[in-house]
């Protein structure tokens, strides 16, 4: 179905008139160097173009006053002294006779794209818009907001669409006060906000923005802050957030849209959140939320005011959206002490609110069980890292080129006489094998006894596998005889070795065993799932316990993923059984010393080496 990008060059007709350093980052060349970069990328050409359309009046007032939508349809007629004492008598905020228009656009791209999300004319999308919207108020503007376009497009996805549930992830680095205040009270609207706070020292400097602010009546637990208490916060950082707290808050809520008030001030080298999140770390994040709502993600731009840092950060989220596979992250991923403090302040607070995370709040780590690597941040204002991080975009640039797309997305290699998966449409079904002389040396190689049926499974697999390595095929799935399986997958591993693999995650589901030959060197990590069982033989050989389903329709579903559909919906959220929360408890406590994002709890304050 595609991916929609909403955009209108008019949105760029608002410049500031006068000077004003607080607000002169708002500027148009936001909105075109972020699409010079989807263009120069091939990345405009794959979407679906919409042009935006000024939403009604009828439209702003789902969420804004008639009085207030009526002063700033006045701002069209006045000079350029009204204007400026206007605009004084908001918070950074700045008026231009165009801004109306402007805003308008803004609000009615982000509602274009909800319709062509829901209506499934495509499966998600980017509004490209200026000005932004998450910060603006009932009867204010604010923070370079005028209308706040992801709250009116949720209250849109409402009343047309008769939608129960609505996640808005905002990971822009201001709070956006605005969508707050307009959905406090309101169970059916789920707000996950981080933003840089510093113990309230960071605009707009609100007691609300804390973690203890949940929520209103109806709405308590519906409203999640995290606070960042200090700058230089990275990838780690933001991926221990997702997978601690939103993702399992989301999960229990089981949404059925996504919006995402998408600010890029948050990514390396902006001058406003002064953090250190590299564009990549975007593509994860924006994969992270694609399982969520039956992938249907709808991006409206906020901040972003680094124009470099913004054009490639908006551009892995919309390679990420067009299905294409995600960049890896570079660096050391462990979470700083002070981003593990915010985090669990968090879920202490909606624990409360929330069976997924009554079981994982933990106390605070004793001095016995601090962790070498654990590190405070220097505010990068005393430090030469904000300039080193804002040189390290320049290399960066390179890297963003699109790798060749493989001209085959999924191959399956049937490997079992009379298999049949109904498998969905644009699956390619694989016939051709390795050669026999290759197929035998791999057998031999690794003392595997193979019969001739046998062999003609590898063959074929390692025929698939050949593709995926040199980049012919994307992804693929092979079915084999039970029989063959463990031998199968030993020759995989090394075959994958043997090309030049670094790192390989093998996932076996039920009573498969690890390959005795297999070294525990770090470059294979081996998850086995396999019903009530947990042991942790090494920090790489984990066993977890997990329910199973049927193997024929895991196979079925594996294919819809790796062609790109969402996954299915896990329905009503159900808790662990108690044996199975202490297996999983046992095994986070065994692995938290070698993998540094199982940790939720911070380690008590202690001698911490800055981040170099």
């Amino acid at each position: 179905m595609g991916t929609a990008l909403v955009y209108h060059e008019d949105m760029t007709a608002t410049r500031l008139l006068w000077d004003d350093p607080e607000c002169e980052i708002e500027c148009p060349e936001r909105l075109t160097a972020a699409l010079d970069g989807l263009r120069q990328r091939g990345l405009q050409q794959r979407c679906l173009c919409l042009t935006a359309c000024e939403a009604s009046e009828e439209e702003l007032g789902m969420v804004h006053s008639p009085e207030y939508v009526a002063l700033v349809r006045r701002t069209q007629t006045l000079d350029k002294e009204e204007l400026q004492a206007l605009s004084k008598q908001f918070d950074a905020v700045y008026f231009h006779p165009n801004t109306f228009h402007c805003a308008r656009l803004a609000v009615g791209a982000a509602l274009q794209l909800v319709d062509a999300v829901l209506t499934g004319a495509v499966h998600n999308g980017l509004a490209l818009v200026r000005p932004p919207g998450h910060h603006s108020q009932k009867e204010a503007a604010n923070g370079f907001c005028v209308f706040n376009n992801v709250a009116i497009a949720a209250k849109h996805a409402k009343q047309k669409y008769g939608l129960q549930r609505i996640l808005i992830v905002d990971w822009d680095i201001h709070h956006g006060q605005g969508i707050q205040y307009i959905f406090d009270d309101d169970p059916s609207v789920l707000y996950f906000s981080w933003h840089r706070y510093e113990h309230g020292r960071f605009w707009p400097f609100l007691q609300e923005s804390d973690a203890h602010a949940v929520g209103q009546g109806q709405g308590q637990g519906f409203t999640v802050n995290l606070p960042w208490n200090q700058v230089g916060m990275g990838n780690a950082d933001y991926l221990a957030a997702f997978l601690h707290v939103l993702l399992p808050l989301a999960f229990e809520f089981d949404p059925e849209l996504v919006l995402v008030s998408a600010g890029f001030d948050s990514a390396i080298g902006d001058p406003e959140g002064r953090m250190r999140a590299t564009p990549e770390c975007f593509a994860h994040l924006t994969q992270l939320l694609q399982v969520l709502a039956g992938g249907r993600i709808c991006a409206v731009l906020e901040g972003g005011y680094h124009l470099e840092s913004l054009a490639q950060s908006v551009c892995k989220m919309v390679q990420t959206l067009l299905g294409d596979p995600t960049p890896p992250l570079l660096g050391l991923m462990v979470p700083c002490q002070s981003a593990l403090e915010s985090i669990q302040s968090v879920q202490t607070a909606q624990a409360p609110h929330w069976t997924s995370l009554q079981q994982n709040v933990a106390p605070i780590l004793g001095p016995s069980t601090h962790f070498p690597e654990g590190r405070s941040l220097p505010l990068l204002a005393e430090s030469p890292t904000y300039e080193a991080a804002e040189a390290a975009l320049s290399p960066l640039q390179g890297e963003l080129c699109l790798r060749p797309t493989p001209p085959i997305c999924t191959a399956v290699a049937l490997a079992v006489p009379g298999a049949a998966l109904a498998l969905p449409p644009g699956v390619l079904l694989q016939e051709e094998s390795a050669l026999r002389e290759e197929t035998e040396a791999w057998a031999r190689l690794h003392k595997s006894l193979f019969q001739d049926e046998s062999l003609v499974t590898l063959g074929k697999i390692l025929c698939l596998l050949g593709g995926i390595l040199d980049g012919q095929v994307r992804n693929g799935i092979a079915v084999t005889a039970a029989l063959a399986t463990a031998a199968t997958v030993e020759v995989i591993i090394q075959r994958c070795l043997s090309h030049g693999a670094q790192r390989l995650l093998c996932v076996a589901l039920g009573q498969l065993d690890r390959p005795l030959d297999l070294a525990d060197d770090g470059r294979v990590l081996w998850l086995n799932i396999r019903g009530k069982e947990a042991a942790v033989e090494s920090m790489f050989h984990i066993s977890t316990p997990l329910p199973q389903e049927s193997i024929l329709q895991l196979a079925r579903t594996l294919a819809q993923v790796l062609l790109g559909e969402a996954p299915p919906s896990l329905g009503p959220f159900l808790m662990a059984s108690p044996e199975e929360i202490r297996a999983l408890r046992l095994l986070k406590t065994q692995l938290e010393p070698r993998w540094k994002l199982l940790q939720v709890a911070a380690p008590r304050p202690g001698p911490c080496s800055p981040i170099a």
